[in-house]
């Protein structure tokens, strides 16, 4: 069974048929969108490590990280609260053993680890100390602040951040969980000299639509912040392995389950017309539906086994047409 976790502008037009080159040698090679304003220049698929440490051990991992960097991907996205930080050890110790820490990007999402949760300005600066300690580097290229975590003061949080960036800890800041009225605010104090988020996540895909579609878009979009949603294949189910309902024996179940709609249904069976339509797995058209939206900079996909990677991958490589997003359109209302 094949089950996935879970994109800046959409990438250069090319005829359906015709992908666009991702592989290569290494890191490096394929294509390349910015990741923000003045952000770094990374491949358009973000690789998520929510379940290494957990679901994912670490001689798996390793060969899942190994078969994103051989498709040219160099952007990794990991939080501080994942398998209670296991997941920053197995990524820190891949990026430490191959030798990569200036070939990837590292984006951490920190609020919720249990020994330092919150906002506040002393959990923020122990947070970011102890994930750089465990990923076993000296820098976070993106730092995702999570606003579902307590949030005392944004101006505060905003403040320890520019701290964190002048010493060289934090080199992008990213938003997550944030409502649009907080980035708005967030801006006003960005133009008081705090820095600003360039980077919004939200969890986002072709079925879960709502959160992200309406004020927060607008008020994303007003900024020129790029997009990198996670929850691209909806707990996995845009993967298109489970279309029955069965017995629910754990939470990745569950969370699979839920998807067994009329309407969840209805987008897959379009979906997979799509996919034959461009030889490509379901994934992989989930993947290009969100790089379809404009404001969309690289979903964060997270895989099971290096051939998911290299199925996701292929979403990179096709651009849907007028007809194919109006008929997942479609489906999906």
């Amino acid at each position: 069974m094949k089950i996935f976790g879970i994109g800046p502008a959409a990438p250069a037009a090319v005829h359906p048929s015709a992908p666009i080159p991702v592989q290569g040698p290494g890191v490096g090679t394929g294509v390349r969108v910015a990741l923000g304003e003045g952000g770094p220049s990374i491949f358009p698929l973000v690789l998520g490590g929510a379940d290494f440490g957990w679901n994912v051990d670490v001689e798996s991992a390793h060969g899942i990280l190994d078969a994103y960097v051989e498709l040219g991907g160099n952007a990794l996205h990991t939080a501080d609260s994942f398998a209670g930080g296991r997941s920053e050890h197995v990524i820190g110790s891949w990026v430490h053993t191959r030798g990569l820490r200036d070939d990837v990007v590292l984006a951490v999402r920190v609020g919720h680890h249990p020994d330092h949760p919150g906002l506040g300005p002393v959990n923020l600066v122990r947070a970011v100390e102890a994930s750089l300690t465990r990923l076993r580097t000296d820098r976070i290229d993106v730092l995702y602040l999570d606003a579902t975590a307590d949030l005392p003061s944004l101006e505060h949080a905003l403040a320890t951040a520019a701290w964190l960036v002048e010493t060289g800890k934090v080199r992008h800041l990213g938003a997550f969980g944030f409502r649009a009225e907080q980035l708005v605010e967030a801006r006003i104090l960005a133009a008081a000299g705090y820095p600003h988020f360039t980077i919004l996540d939200v969890p986002y895909n072709v079925l879960r639509r709502s959160d992200f579609d309406g004020d927060l878009r607008l008020v994303a979009g007003a900024q020129g912040m790029v997009v990198t949603p996670s929850h691209a294949l909806e707990h996995g189910f845009l993967a298109g392995a489970v279309r029955r309902r069965g017995p629910v024996r754990s939470v990745r179940g569950a969370q699979l389950a839920a998807g067994l709609t009329k309407r969840g249904s209805r987008t897959l069976r379009a979906m997979d017309t799509v996919g034959d339509e461009l030889g490509v797995p379901t994934a992989a058209v989930a993947v290009a539906w969100l790089l379809s939206q404009r404001i969309v900079a690289a979903p964060i996909v997270n895989a099971y086994a290096p051939e998911h990677v290299a199925e996701l991958a292929q979403g990179v490589g096709v651009r849907l047409t007028r007809s194919q997003l109006a008929e997942i359109a479609r489906a999906s209302e």
